[in-house]
């Protein structure tokens, strides 16, 4: 007997590397006959994704990338939940509706116990789910009216590209004021010449995704109450808040954004972002129930109960709502303070190192907003671009988007950090040093792979 073969008789397992599938490339277009070794499939698997870029240096993201064991655990326990099936699952189902209670109490709702919101797979989802109420709700006053319902437009400043997709998708006009000079977002004086009767709401953007500021929400609200006074036209106000919902709410809590101000019809944020949960869950939240038009909710026989369920899928995993209610119930409000905090006091840290590095003006100095620092190159021909800088930083697995400004401030090229969960003080440090280093080599005639844009968050 070959001595491999007598191994595997006595009931010790091949090693991985010398197992059968480990000979020969994983399978690219077929599936394969014979099933393979838990063990290596795992190792063969997990040495591909070795070659992804470590997400804790991925600076371009707003998303989760840090989680505590207990919050791991969670997931795994729960990987065999359809929280869509509410019947089946009805603990998880009350952890939905205590998290939609928490939220609307956090973003200050009139009447927090018996408003409505839903969890969703992302914040994207939660915007479109939103839009369709402000469709439907501007549909029903049309016809009430006796007015003509089939030109609906939605009016925002730069938007992230889930409003572009809800347009498309549900066939309205989007009307994107583009941005004059100086400006990051939409302005109180710029919605008089673009709302209309037709205007289905405006979107307010808590934490623009380009600068990573605060678009004016308070403003544009008292312009909305004006245009009302004025015209007669009663638009309502959505807020976007994917990333400052978890933000606002602990560190800049003066700041008037949500449901405190009356013309907040419905909320969106994304629970994998500020909300520190995993990948995989985002919220919408509506002022009061009758903003949510029953129409839209389906009530569905499933596996014996009677379900209502508003949604653009319906299955999906309960683990990341489950986890969501364990960061609530561990961290509370002073633990999302503290969190949150320290990650605004390194943002603005590493805004004072950037400023200082000479190039560079800043479009965002990281406090007053979200955690994070936007900034462009002050001199046009310094000889590099902020591409080659992107580059130069990707050498050391630095993950930092460059890329233009929306029209008409699109030949203003910016980049971004954003800090978050796990981006510590050392972290940001050392960050810092490898733009000294980088600027030394771009300014000795190094160069990176030519302008492209560097932005997918």
């Amino acid at each position: 007997m070959a001595p491999h073969e007598a191994g595997r008789a006595e009931g010790r397992p091949d090693d991985v590397y010398a197992a059968p599938l480990s000979g020969r490339p994983l399978p690219r277009y077929r599936m394969p006959d014979r099933e393979a070794d838990p063990r290596v499939a795992y190792a063969l698997v997990r040495d591909e994704l070795s070659l992804d870029g470590d997400s804790s240096q991925n600076l371009a993201t707003f998303c989760t990338t840090w989680a505590d064991e207990e919050a791991r655990r969670l997931m795994a326990e729960n990987l065999d939940k359809n929280m869509i099936d509410k019947d089946e699952y009805p603990q998880t189902a009350e952890i939905e509706s205590r998290c939609v209670r928490i939220l609307a109490d956090l973003w200050n709702s009139p009447d927090p116990r018996n408003t409505v919101g839903c969890s969703t797979t992302g914040s994207s989802e939660a915007a479109m789910l939103a839009g369709l109420a402000l469709k439907w709700r501007w549909r029903e006053r049309c016809r009430a009216a006796g007015a003509d319902a089939s030109r609906p437009n939605l009016v925002c400043g730069p938007v992230q590209i889930c409003w572009e997709k809800f347009a498309r998708y549900f066939d309205v006009e989007l009307r994107r004021v583009p941005l004059e000079q100086g400006e990051t977002g939409l302005r109180p004086h710029r919605l008089r010449a673009h709302v209309d009767e037709n205007t289905i709401g405006v979107v307010g953007i808590l934490g623009v995704t380009y600068t990573c500021d605060y678009e004016p929400i308070a403003g544009l609200a008292a312009e909305l109450d004006a245009i009302q006074r004025d015209t007669g036209v009663d638009v309502p106000l959505h807020v976007d808040a994917a990333s400052g919902g978890f933000v606002a709410p602990f560190c800049q809590t003066g700041l008037e954004w949500d449901f405190r101000l009356e013309r907040v019809a419905s909320i969106n944020a994304s629970g994998h972002k500020y909300g520190l949960a995993p990948l995989g869950v985002g919220w919408a939240v509506w002022r009061t129930a009758d903003l949510l038009p029953e129409d839209l909710v389906f009530r569905v026989d499933y596996l014996g109960g009677d379900m209502p369920t508003f949604a653009l899928n319906f299955s999906r995993p309960g683990g990341e709502v489950i986890t969501q209610y364990y960061d609530f119930v561990r961290l509370g409000r002073e633990g999302y303070r503290k969190i949150q905090q320290r990650c605004l006091d390194t943002a603005a840290a590493l805004a004072e190192e950037i400023s200082g590095m000479g190039p560079f003006t800043l479009l965002y100095p990281g406090s007053g907003a979200l955690p994070a620092v936007s900034y462009t190159l002050a001199d046009p021909e310094a000889g590099f671009t902020l591409y080659d800088l992107s580059d130069r930083l990707r050498t050391r697995g630095w993950q930092v988007p460059a890329y233009p400004l929306p029209p008409d401030r699109d030949r203003t090229v910016v980049q971004r950090v954003l800090i978050r969960h796990g981006i510590s003080a050392d972290k940001a440090a050392l960050l810092a040093e490898d733009m000294r280093r980088s600027l030394q080599e771009l300014s000795s005639g190094a160069r990176g792979g030519g302008d492209r844009i560097g932005f997918h968050h």
